[in-house]
Order: C-alpha cells, then structure tokens, then sequence
C-alpha cells in the first residue's frame, strides 16, 4: 500500500488579519454615519461587514487548524474542522440577511430623509477598502474554500457599496428615499446568490462528497491508462480540509507486472498535479495474488 502526503497547504494568515482589521475600521465608519444619515442601508451594510469580520475570523481559525499535527485521537488532525467553519460562516450570512430584509422592508412603510452626501462618501470608501481586501485573496481563492468564500464576500461588498454610491446620488439629487431600502434588499439578493453556492458546496464536503472541481471519472480513466492496471475498485474522492483532497483506491494489476516506488510515487505526483489530490493512499493487488499488495 502506498500513502502519499502533501503539506503544501494554502494558510496565508497575513491577508486575512489584514482584513479584519480595514473591516472592523470601516463598520464603525459606516455605523456612525449611517445613524447620522439615517441610512439603512450604510447600517444593514455594516451588519453585513461585521458577518464578513466573523467570517475572516473563522477562517484564520480553520487556517489554524489545518495546520495543527494530527494526534492518536484525531488522525487526521483537525483539518475537517475548516469545512465545519465553512458551514457556520454560510449560516451565519443567512441570519444576517434575514436582519436586513426585516429593517428594508420596514423603511418601505416608513420612509426617513437621508443624507444622501453622507452615503455616498462612506460607500466609496467601502468600494476601497473591500475591493483592496478581495484583491488580497484573489491569486489563491480557487484552492481554499475559506479563502473563496473571503474574496467573494469582499468583492460582493465591493459591488454593494458601489450600488449604495448610485442609490445616495439619486437620493441627493431626486430625494428618492425609497431608494435606500431598495439597494439593501438587492444586497440581499446578491449575498443570497453567493452563500447558497458556499452552503451547498460546504454540505457537500461535510458529508463527503466528490469535490466539485474533481472529475471521478477523469481521475478513473487516469489509472485505467496506466501500464499494467487491469483493473479498478473501491475508488473514493473527498475533502479533508477546504483545501485538501484524499483519494483511496485498489488497483488491480496483471501478475507479470510490478509496481515499484518510482511506479507509485508518479502516479501520486500526477494525482497532485492534474487533480489537486494530495493525500492519496493506493493499494496494489495482482490478479494471481490478491493478498499481495506493496507497502512503501
């Protein structure tokens, strides 16, 4: 049986204290001006930049954790952790949103005059320090799911506040201020859209589930087309953390054929490689000696 582990996990600690940190300086922004503008909008957006806090927040934890070394009782560490965190933070998002459709829909009855001047400046900013923040994470989102959902989350901010900026010039110049609780709704239908995607996919991973950007097939052709390689079973493909993949799988292989080290080693090269699997363990068993199988 062949075992193969690789550690070069996606932990970048650094942007994402950096995050929370323009975050936590923009909610008190938004907070204290959205009272004097009597905006809902600035104050449901800061409800929503202090869920994206919590959100960086776990996701340092699960950074943690999948660093931290496995134990007698956890043998595999604590990497599944980061999925759970994952979970939570998609949960989290939809108790937020339900806060700000409750506030919108009740600024619609009851229409306040804001200070659209006040929204405007205090979007801006936000489309600055949310768009400086997604940019912090766009080069590796697409390998951790944590550090997926903390660009997605900034960009959509980034985007939300560039709607606010809209809704404040119409509001200045027209006085619309059915205008404000409008763009909060539609932030909420745009965070909706978003967390559903992490909700799912997060479910998926908690139980087990293929990853999405894994093709089982492909990575079944893949060891069928290897030299030697009869046959195929029990071929399974799940998440140990939000950004790792394990495969276990037997291979069965034709009795004149042997599968050496160097044999093994690249067929887990090319599974880290082409399919981003990195904790692989493969087991050989020969057509005329199934109780036969190589350890290395």
């Amino acid at each position: 049986m062949k075992e193969q582990h690789n550690h070069n996990n996606v932990v970048y600690n650094k942007p994402i204290v950096i995050g929370i940190i323009l975050n936590v300086a923009f909610i008190a922004i938004e907070i204290f001006y959205g009272l004097i503008s009597n905006s809902v909008a600035l104050i449901s957006d800061a409800g929503h930049n202090f869920s994206d806090v919590i959100s960086l927040i776990l996701a340092l934890i699960a950074a943690m954790l999948i660093k931290k070394k496995s134990t007698e009782k956890f043998t595999y560490g604590y990497k599944k952790g980061s999925i759970l965190i994952a979970l939570i933070n998609s949960i989290l998002l939809l108790v937020a949103l339900g806060v700000i459709i409750w506030e919108s829909v009740h600024r619609f009855y009851n229409p306040v005059q804001i200070d659209g001047m006040t929204v405007i400046s205090v979007a801006f900013i936000g489309i600055l320090i949310n768009g400086f923040t997604a940019y912090l994470f766009i080069k590796d989102k697409e390998k951790d799911l944590n550090l997926k959902s903390a660009f997605l989350h900034m960009l959509t901010d980034a985007l939300v506040s560039a709607g606010v900026v809209v809704s404040g010039i119409f509001i200045t110049i027209y006085k619309f201020y059915w205008l404000d609780p409008l763009v909060s709704l539609m932030i909420v239908g745009v965070i909706f859209t978003m967390t559903y995607k992490l909700l799912k996919e997060t479910i998926r991973l908690s139980i087990d589930a293929v990853p999405e950007n894994i093709d089982i097939k492909s990575v079944f052709d893949y060891l069928m087309s290897i030299e030697g390689v009869k046959e195929i079973h029990d071929l399974h493909i799940w998440s140990l953390s939000t950004s790792q993949v394990a495969l276990t799988v037997h291979i069965v292989v034709k009795s004149d054929y042997i599968f050496d080290n160097d044999v093994l080693n690249n067929i887990n090269i090319t599974l880290n490689d082409k399919f981003e699997i990195s904790h692989s363990t493969i087991q050989i068993e020969y057509v005329e000696k199934s109780d036969l199988c190589i350890t290395c």
